[in-house]
């Protein structure tokens, strides 16, 4: 399978052709290669518009919804990000493409190891990848420009917001049905919280302390 060719068609008729215009999100899009963060078995459909089982019965979230979550952070590259949800690294890979630094944690130990090996043997450097419960974030490396949760969340975590710098967006799947969420980004301002509702989506559920 010619694994270029399938990600430039990807690139052109699951982004290009829907609403993904920023250049720096198509340009990540274009280089990260989606197949060494999928299993064996998926390989030939890495490309696919769809999401893919991966390890610790997780899921490797579709392209379009890796390239409009980015997308919707308006990510500068100086900016240094946070990922609540590590599952494979392909997020934090792309966004790694864009931005300055990127941490990334992972609840699940067998996941957050085997990202941390593929991310490093795909040549990623400026990811860091931290085994833990996201919930409460990385608060040493505070402030964060943005932050994505990979993971349905049934309540917005009050420590990430914490962790957001004035201007930053937290870009997250709210919602506790296993049926569908609603994908939203919150734009922190001196006064609160501004919300927009971007779309419908379907997210494995966030574990941990969120659950409390």
């Amino acid at each position: 399978m010619d694994h270029e060719k399938a990600r430039t068609l990807m690139v052109e008729s699951q982004l290009k052709a829907r609403d993904i215009q920023d250049p720096a999100v198509l340009k990540a899009m274009s280089k990260v290669p989606r197949h060494q963060f999928v299993e064996p078995q998926h390989m030939t459909r890495a490309y696919d518009d769809v999401a893919l089982p991966i390890k610790e019965n997780q899921t490797i979230s579709q392209p379009y919804i890796v390239a409009l979550m980015t997308q919707c952070a308006s990510l500068k590259p100086t900016d240094r990000v946070l990922e609540i949800g590590t599952g494979s690294g392909y997020q934090a890979a792309v966004l790694a493409e864009i931005v300055a630094q990127v941490y990334t944690i992972e609840i699940i130990g067998a996941l957050a190891e085997g990202a941390k090996t593929t991310l490093e043997k795909v040549g990623v450097g400026n990811v860091k990848v931290r085994h833990g419960d996201g919930y409460r974030g990385w608060k040493e490396e505070a402030p964060f420009d943005a932050i994505l949760i990979t993971a349905a969340t049934p309540k917005i975590p009050r420590p990430l917001v914490d962790q957001l710098r004035i201007g930053g967006k937290l870009v997250m799947p709210l919602g506790d049905k296993p049926q569908g969420q609603k994908l939203i980004v919150l734009t922190k301002t001196e006064t609160g919280l501004e919300k927009e509702f971007i779309t419908g989506v379907v997210f494995v559920p966030m574990t941990g302390e969120v659950r409390e």
